[in-house]
């Protein structure tokens, strides 16, 4: 028997998830096949590569313009090049943004003009081995993952507002499951630091970000999270051959490999795409996604895999982090 109130509540509307037509390996493209995205735009956080980069492929293949924000605006020349001489891709650029460093996120915001209808939070960094402070005292995987993207779509809300029917995706990670965000040392000030809690905090603090969205509904925008499967990307390039091995995705020879359940990027980028662009998810908030398809609410690490905290849906959590993030940006201008 539960005993969190806020829990029960999600628990009861899980009967009514939703599902789409879409395996759990569909590629980005196919998720998104025959819709019209001709006069779209949209910024893919951490598009130069990785998942990132198979969204921009998919968004701009189906007609979108798409700004890729990263911190090295020359490491997207090629996919830019890429897309260019495609014929049909929709125009895509590359702009500078550093999302721990907020007054790259708010001199990436103010050079915006324009509306803005898709907003995919998707660059991140997971599991720094030690621990590192932003400027601001905030914890690097906070500060990366959650509060530079709370701050760029803070900073985009009046262009989001402006498009009518924007959306927000933000890319979280199944690793939130077993860390809810320390409201009490979030900064790990006086509990030990922990590469794993510090990345799975900042992921629930992303799943926490949509579900405090709910309060933009008003201007047309959605917010949705998701966890985007197992994937070998550059995510990875802070974990040591030790640890890869006992992953099961490095042999003795240091030859990295997927298992046999990994995605593809391209397969991995597909849940983003969906939430960005599909006609099923037209007017959807608030909500967690796993492999094509809305996760149960879990209330903790379970036997069945995969499913959202529900210390990451609780909406008295969400409007108290909304206010931390909120108060940061203040005190940071």
């Amino acid at each position: 028997m539960t005993t969190n109130p806020t829990a029960d509540r999600h628990a009861r509307n899980d009967t009514a998830l939703l599902s789409t037509p879409f395996t759990s390996h569909a590629r980005a493209r196919e998720v998104i096949e025959g819709v019209d995205l001709a006069g779209r735009r949209a910024v893919v956080t951490g598009g130069a590569s990785g998942l990132g980069a198979e969204t921009v492929r998919a968004l701009a293949a189906a007609g979108a313009e798409v700004t890729i924000a990263t911190r090295r605006p020359r490491s997207a020349e090629r996919l830019v090049q890429e897309l260019s001489i495609t014929g049909r891709a929709g125009r895509v650029r590359a702009e500078a943004l550093d999302l721990s460093d907020l007054a790259s996120v708010d001199a990436f915001a103010r050079a915006w003009r324009g509306p803005l209808d898709l907003l995919i939070a998707n660059a991140g960094i997971m599991a720094l081995p030690t621990r590192s402070l932003t400027p601001q005292g905030w914890e690097m995987q906070l500060a990366t993952n959650y509060l530079g993207h709370f701050a760029l779509a803070t900073g985009l809300h009046a262009a989001m507002r402006d498009a009518g029917s924007a959306r927000i995706v933000v890319v979280s990670s199944g690793a939130h499951l077993g860390a809810p965000l320390d409201f009490e040392d979030p900064h790990f000030e006086r509990r030990p630091y922990d590469p794993w809690v510090a990345y799975g905090q900042s992921k629930s603090a992303d799943v926490l970000f949509t579900v405090g969205a709910r309060r933009w509904a008003a201007d047309g925008i959605t917010a949705n999270a998701l966890n985007p499967g197992y994937i070998l990307t550059g995510l990875q390039r802070h974990l040591d051959a030790d640890t890869m091995r006992a992953f099961g995705v490095m042999d003795d020879q240091g030859n990295v490999k997927p298992l046999p359940y990994y995605k593809t990027p391209e397969q991995g980028a597909a849940t983003s795409v969906l939430l960005a662009a599909s006609p099923l998810l037209r007017g959807v908030t608030g909500r967690y996604f796993e492999d094509n398809q809305e996760a149960r609410t879990v209330q903790g690490r379970e036997d069945e895999p995969g499913g959202v905290a529900a210390h990451a849906r609780d909406s008295q959590a969400a409007d108290r982090l909304w206010e931390y993030g909120t108060d940061a940006l203040r005190t940071a201008r």
